[in-house]
C-alpha cells in the first residue's frame, strides 16, 4: 500500500506488496522487492535496488549521491540484500566510476540509526552497525561482523568474518576475522569466542582457531614467519584457519595487531 501523501516516481520500480508510509519520496530508477515497508519521510534515490522483506524506517536517506567531490553525476548503483533493516536517519550512497561503480550491502544485516555506509562499500551478510557507525569509502565488511556504536572505519580498510570492533573505536588497518578489536586506533583484544558458539562453530574448529591465533598475535615472529609456522601445523587443515590466513595474506593496509 502506498500512502497518498508519499511521492513516488511513476517509473519506480515496486512489487505489488511493498508498504510506503506518508511523505516518503522514492526516485525514478528505484527497485523494491516484496514485502519491503519504507517509512515516513524516508527518501530512496539513485540506481537503488532494495530486495524483500526490507524495513527502511523514517528519515532514512538511501541512494543519494555520493560525498565524493569526484562524482560527476555517472551511473553507479547501490543494492540491498533481503531482510535488511535500516534504521532512522542512518544513510546509504552508491559507488562511483573509480571505486568499481557499486555499493553492496546483503540481507539480514541491522545498520541502526544514523550508521553511514559511503561510496564503494561493500558490506556482507547478517552484519551489524551499531548507532553512529559510518563506513568511509571502499570499505569491505565481511560475514557476520560487528561495528559498534560510534565507531569509524578508514576507507579501503577490511573487516574480516565474524569480528567485533568495540563502540567509539577508530579502525584504520584490517581487521582479521573472528577477532574483536577496540581503541584510538583500534587493537586486537583475543577472539570473539562467544559469537562462533553462537554461529555453530565446532570446538575443534575454536581451538585451531585459538591455536592460529596466537601464532600469529602473540608470538614474537614476524607475520611472514608465523604464517610459515601455521601452515607447517595440523590446525592450517581446518578451513577456518585456511580464511584466517588467506584474509592476512591479502591485506592491502595492514593487519591490526
Amino acid at each position: 500500500m502506498i500512502d497518498p501523501r508519499a511521492v513516488v516516481h511513476e517509473k519506480a520500480v515496486l512489487h505489488p506488496t511493498v508498504k510506503v508510509a506518508p511523505y516518503a519520496i522514492i526516485g525514478p530508477n528505484v527497485t523494491v522487492g516484496e514485502g519491503t515497508e519504507i517509512g515516513a519521510h524516508a527518501i530512496i534515490e539513485g540506481n537503488t535496488t532494495i530486495g524483500k522483506d526490507c524495513r527502511i524506517f523514517p528519515h532514512a536517506a538511501v541512494g543519494l549521491p555520493p560525498q565524493d567531490l569526484k562524482f560527476k553525476g555517472e551511473h553507479t548503483t547501490l543494492s540491498i540484500g533481503d531482510r535488511t533493516i535500516v534504521r532512522e536517519f542512518a544513510t546509504m550512497n552508491p559507488g562511483t566510476e573509480g571505486g568499481g561503480g557499486k555499493t553492496v550491502v546483503g540481507s539480514d544485516c541491522l545498520m541502526m540509526a544514523y550508521t553511514h555506509v559511503a561510496h564503494d562499500c561493500i558490506v556482507g551478510n547478517s552484519v551489524i552497525m551499531a548507532n553512529a557507525a559510518t563506513l568511509a569509502g571502499h570499505v569491505e565488511v565481511e560475514d557476520y561482523a560487528i561495528i559498534g556504536g560510534l565507531t569509524g572505519i578508514h576507507q579501503f580498510a577490511r573487516l574480516g568474518c565474524h569480528s567485533i570492533v568495540g563502540g567509539g573505536s577508530v579502525v584504520v588497518m584490517d581487521i582479521p576475522p573472528y577477532t574483536t578489536a577496540a581503541g584510538n586506533r583500534a587493537k586486537l583484544a583475543g577472539l570473539n569466542t562467544v559469537g562462533l558458539q553462537r554461529r555453530n562453530f565446532s570446538e575443534e574448529s575454536i581451538k585451531a582457531i585459538r591455536s592460529a591465533y596466537r601464532i600469529l598475535f602473540q608470538g614474537k615472529d614476524t607475520m611472514a614467519a608465523a604464517l610459515a609456522i601455521l601452515k607447517e601445523k595440523p590446525e592450517y587443515n581446518f578451513e577456518e584457519v585456511k580464511v584466517f590466513v588467506n584474509f592476512i595474506e591479502t591485506s592491502q593496509r595492514g593487519v591490526t595487531r
